[in-house]
């Protein structure tokens, strides 16, 4: 049965707005963009807020040093006795604001805005992802704290600063603390809703594999006129390779590649299906209306189910104003693989090794640089804490919540899983239009406030054991 004060947290939330919109947008303005050495002591200011935010709401929390990397801020309170421990996770590093004319409004510089269609959004950099998000848990908090004097549930928190530059040496920090972050659950809020009306909850990340593929031919750039059709050019080596990655339906043709993809079980897929997404309801707003995946699958599954590769860059030649005609000495680009299911990162990187390898002349050379890669999460369908969160979105939200899966990873994820031996409940308010990563970013008023209103209400259920 339901706290007896939800209805009063309830309401404090709603009365309470203004205050936590403050609170967040101090936060905002905060320019904590990790990837850049130049904003280290944003990112240090960043973490400081929260810490001093957690610890008015009596979290014993502190800021500290992740070796390698910004500081992770980590706090801990108990709860009743009995109650089950949760560990929230989330991030305050951003990712950069280039190109900054681009923006309407200064990116650190919070506003709410009122969109054609009447929604009431906030545009700053971080507002969704993820310090709007954050905050929905923390505000959340604060408000059954101030109605009830405590929290619910025990919790810990981990708000580390490296998220947005691949979370560089916290899997070594989170087994060097693992004591510290016992927990029976992980909450994760780094994840996106259905749509507008309708809350979800993600049920498994896509994980990733990243390599760079470089190939070298002649010892200097060489002129075209001189040597061409004799010496090999590095940038159609390099097409072919790029061109020969899948097949005229859409899959991958890497040796293996579809090893340990599994299938979800039949009624999971009818419930995607019932989801009704089209190529133009997804691809349309973009500008786009054909799909290019496996011919033979929903638009859903390709997204959120099936194992990907994308080619992210690529660089050879000259490049710049008007002509020069050379036979570049190098190409390269930068491959990603999502990966579902059992897939292995270090198996699918060395199957593209041996594809590369199979299409570069004696003469020629190639290098991979392979970067971190991550497998895919996926939690069991019927997971306790996971008919919780349903019951308590179901009773915010206009419409009962969708099980999902993500085409995106959050590889630490797969550490809590594996270090910390434990299962994380992905519940975001994001949207698809929130302009994540780009100009102009913004979170729905709406998604700010009754994701904390969620997340009151998932706390109430999971205090019910």
């Amino acid at each position: 049965m339901p706290s007896p004060h939800l209805l009063e947290i309830l309401a404090h939330i709603d009365s309470n707005l203004d205050a936590s919109l403050e609170r967040l947008f101090t936060w905002l303005a905060i320019p904590s963009i990790s990837t850049d050495p130049a904003y280290a002591e944003h990112c240090v200011a960043a973490a400081r807020f929260i810490r001093e935010d957690l610890a008015s709401l009596g979290v014993a929390a502190q800021v500290r040093d992740v070796p390698g990397a910004h500081p992770a801020v980590v706090g801990r309170v108990e709860g009743p006795a009995g109650a089950p421990h949760a560990l929230f996770y989330g991030h305050y590093d951003v990712q950069p604001v280039d190109p900054v004319e681009l923006w309407e409004s200064p990116p650190f510089t919070p506003v709410r805005k009122r969109l054609p269609d009447g929604r009431e959004v906030i545009v700053a950099r971080g507002a969704c992802d993820d310090k709007g998000q954050v905050m929905t848990f923390v505000e959340a908090c604060r408000a059954w704290k101030a109605v009830t004097g405590s929290l619910p549930i025990g919790l810990t928190f981990l708000i580390e600063g490296e998220e947005e530059n691949g979370s560089k040496g916290l899997p070594a920090f989170v087994e060097a603390i693992r004591d510290e972050l016992a927990a029976d659950l992980a909450l994760v809020c780094d994840t996106t809703q259905w749509d507008p009306q309708t809350p979800a909850v993600t049920a498994s990340l896509r994980g990733l594999a990243y390599d760079e593929v470089i190939v070298r031919a002649a010892d200097r750039d060489l002129h075209s006129g001189l040597f061409g059709g004799a010496a090999a050019n590095p940038i159609h080596i390099l097409a072919r390779i790029v061109g020969d990655l899948h097949d005229a339906t859409g899959r991958v043709t890497l040796e293996g590649f579809y090893d340990g993809v599994s299938e979800p079980p039949p009624e999971v897929r009818a419930r995607w299906e019932a989801l009704g997404l089209t190529p133009e309801t997804l691809l349309g707003p973009i500008g786009l209306s054909q799909p290019v995946g496996e011919r033979d699958r929903m638009i859903i599954e390709m997204i959120q189910s099936r194992p990907t590769c994308d080619v992210n860059g690529i660089v050879g030649g000259y490049t710049g104003e008007g002509t020069k005609t050379v036979i570049p000495a190098e190409a390269s680009a930068k491959i990603s693989f999502r990966l579902v299911g059992d897939q292995d990162p270090e198996a699918v990187s060395a199957a593209l090794e041996r594809h590369v390898a199979a299409r570069v002349p004696a003469d020629c050379s190639y290098e991979i640089v392979r970067h971190k890669g991550s497998r895919a999460i996926s939690l069991s369908y019927d997971m306790p804490a996971l008919a919780k969160a349903e019951a308590a979105l179901a009773a915010e939200w206009p419409n009962a919540p969708v099980i999902i899966g993500s085409g995106g990873s959050i590889p630490i994820v797969g550490d809590f899983k594996r270090t910390l031996g434990l299962d994380s409940l992905l519940v975001g308010f994001g949207l698809d239009d929130d302009r994540v990563h780009s100009p102009n970013e913004k979170y729905d008023l709406t998604s700010f406030h009754k994701g904390i209103r969620s997340w009151a209400r998932i706390l109430a259920e999971l205090a019910e054991g």
